[in-house]
């Protein structure tokens, strides 16, 4: 039996039909990083952004992004989904203390927040995380690409991401200063 200090990440946590039923009742928590690389000074210089097969079907720009799971601390989930994402060689710096630069509130219908998410209501803890390692996309990731933060913070990459993950992205490379 997995411990709740670190849940079994193939235990079927939830069927379909169970998460489906807990979305229509509940706010999920999520956590949501932004992979990036720096300098020695610890300055942004790149900016990793996922290209995925999105909840609608269509391609889009995306962030790593996951559900905590029940028992699992907030690092544990960060950790655990920038390693599915980004591969268990991606190495990525935690902070001592994982406090999000904001927390991403996504509705199912527009017009209630900049975050939208058709089929929930999600609250998500979203994090700047530095990777010094080699990144390589698993899961339903189909690549990653890695930018200048300006590039990233463009319009043309804000319209290929989804639920308002391009101003999600602006904020947090503005909370670490890499917007000029």
């Amino acid at each position: 039996m997995a411990s709740l200090r670190t849940p079994d990440p193939d235990s079927g946590w939830l069927s379909d039909e169970e998460l489906a039923n807990i979305r229509r009742r509940l706010p999920i928590c999520y956590v949501e990083a932004i992979p990036v690389r720096t300098d020695g000074l610890g300055v942004v210089t790149e900016v990793g952004v996922l290209l995925r097969v999105a909840p609608s079907g269509s391609i889009a720009r995306t962030l790593v992004s996951g559900r905590v799971m029940f028992g699992e601390s907030i690092r544990t989930a960060l950790f655990r989904h920038l390693e599915k994402d980004l591969g268990p060689m991606a190495f990525p710096q935690l902070p001592a203390s994982p406090t999000p630069f904001t927390v991403a509130e996504y509705f199912p219908l527009p017009g209630a927040s900049v975050y939208t998410d058709e089929r929930q209501h999600a609250i998500s803890l979203a994090y700047v995380v530095p990777v010094t390692g080699t990144c390589d996309p698993r899961q339903d990731a189909l690549e990653l690409t890695w930018m200048s933060p300006m590039e990233a913070a463009s319009d043309a990459v804000a319209e290929e991401m989804e639920g308002g993950r391009g101003a999600l992205l602006r904020a947090g490379l503005a909370s670490v200063g890499a917007l000029h």
